[in-house]
């Protein structure tokens, strides 16, 4: 699948991006909130973390979004816009704050990890059918949404509903389910998120979050409609269904850091293969190498391998892919050692 888009507008960029960023606190030692003394600041977001991998990668890519007119927005702007990505859509809201969330240093997996987030009424869940622009959030050859985005407010939900409407010439949509069920409160978000997943064209969605179903094959029965479905299975790998093929690509071996921001990461260098026309297997892969890049640091951002290198490590024979194992700082080495060979 290759997104067409509308390549002949003036505005026209790789990728759209829609949804909240927030400041977070990242604690300067492992322990309990209460018993952490510092945090450095940093940002998070799904769609920008997408966005930001994105742009870093050499793709034109547009944040569309609400921040509070404060000093965190300011920060937030000033940060995504700091990798590549065009900002000049974020709206500021004098009214409402910028989101902010403070987490462990702990993998998200244990029961340690704790989460406090600061974002009930901020300037994003203000979003709505009648805020950003039609046509910047259009003028891309894909559309990037998340299942965050409808949690956050009524207004959201129904402006979630209207990007993911089939209708003649839009973009490509690209959905991340990103089920977060702590944010949904009552709501049957399965359902919410089902009903979204199926107006889009390019689904991305765990395993573990796919609404108790057990196997790739019983979410694409779940999920017919998308042309193309993204089966994340963790560690082991993802399967991907387009239309009537299905292939699994294993993910190399990780020394892990911290997984934070792996998922979208997979989802930006699944993009950015799919931007470019690359076979299937090729897409998986890159997506792999993206979210190992994500999960060798401590952060949500990671710098990602060179093109070059992606695209080299993408091409193994499936036993040199088997034998892979990344760990901490692999990406900076690559990037050394592609030097050295172009230094004369």
């Amino acid at each position: 699948m290759t997104p067409t888009g509308p390549c002949n507008a003036p505005d026209v960029v790789d990728v759209v991006a829609l949804g909240e960023s927030m400041v977070t606190f990242l604690p300067s030692r492992p322990g309990r909130l209460a018993d952490v003394p510092s945090f450095d600041r940093g940002i998070g977001g799904a769609e920008s973390n997408v966005a930001c991998v994105l742009a870093a990668a050499g793709h034109s890519v547009r944040w569309v979004s609400r921040v509070g007119d404060d000093p965190f927005g300011d920060h937030l702007v000033e940060a995504v816009g700091g990798y590549g990505v065009d900002v000049a859509h974020v709206r500021r809201d004098p009214g409402r704050p910028t989101g902010i969330y403070f987490r462990t240093a702990g993998d998200r997996a244990t029961d340690a990890h704790e989460v406090a987030y600061y974002r009930a009424g901020s300037a994003a869940s203000a979003m709505s059918v009648t805020d950003p622009d039609p046509a910047a959030v259009r003028a891309g050859r894909v559309l990037h949404l998340s299942g965050i985005t409808p949690a956050l407010s009524a207004s959201c939900l129904d402006l979630m509903r209207e990007l993911t409407a089939r209708r003649p010439g839009r973009p490509l949509v690209s959905f991340d389910v990103n089920h977060r069920p702590g944010l949904w409160g009552d709501t049957d978000a399965p359902k919410v998120l089902r009903d979204l997943a199926r107006g889009a064209d390019l689904v991305f969605v765990g395993q573990d979050e796919a609404w108790g179903l057990h196997s790739p094959e019983a979410v694409r029965a779940a999920l017919p409609e998308p042309e193309v479905l993204v089966v994340k299975q963790g560690a082991a790998g993802a399967t991907v269904f387009e239309r009537r093929d299905v292939t699994f690509v294993p993910a190399p071996r990780v020394d892990v850091v911290a997984e934070v921001g792996a998922g979208d990461a997979f989802a930006a260098g699944f993009l950015s293969a799919t931007l470019r026309g690359l076979p299937v297997r090729d897409r998986l892969r890159h997506g792999h190498l993206m979210a190992a890049a994500a999960l060798t640091v401590p952060g949500d951002h990671a710098t990602p391998p060179s093109r070059e290198h992606a695209d080299r490590l993408a091409a193994l024979d499936d036993a040199a892919w088997g034998r892979l194992r990344l760990g901490p700082g692999w990406t900076a080495q690559a990037q050394r050692a592609d030097e050295e060979v172009r230094t004369p």
